[in-house]
């Protein structure tokens, strides 16, 4: 019996050096997960020191993150994830005396594009000898 079983692992050991056809891969599917407020440049660019709690949420929504122990400070806060890897992440805080807005913590928004104004040319008089 113990030969038997012997000869059998043995002979077995010998057929894994063999190939076997590739089977199809298959993945988990995973969600794309929006989290959070995004602030554009554009909404970033309407806020302006002094406006009051209710025109800024006219602008950016309600807060993600409103602290009872901090309730003069607003954090907005985004996460973008598709399958399952962080592509972008952003916050901004915003901090309040009272009803007017005092200061803007915006350390890694993207940046509002320049743009470029003409400027008209006036053609100017001829100077005569």
């Amino acid at each position: 019996m113990r030969i038997q079983l012997i000869v059998v692992s043995v002979l077995l050991t010998s057929c894994s050096e063999m190939t076997m056809p590739k089977l199809p891969s298959f993945t988990v599917h995973k969600m794309e997960i929006n989290q959070g407020n995004m602030v554009t440049p554009e909404m970033r660019h309407k806020l302006k020191l002094g406006m009051t709690r209710l025109q800024v949420q006219a602008i950016l929504g309600t807060p993600l993150v409103n602290d009872v122990f901090h309730s003069n400070r607003w954090d907005y806060v985004y996460r973008l994830e598709k399958k399952g890897k962080l592509l972008e992440k952003q916050g901004m805080t915003l901090y309040f005396e009272g009803e007017s807005l005092t200061r803007i913590d915006d350390g890694n928004m993207p940046a509002l594009p320049a743009v470029t104004v003409p400027v008209p040319v006036e053609p100017m008089d001829e100077i005569s000898p």
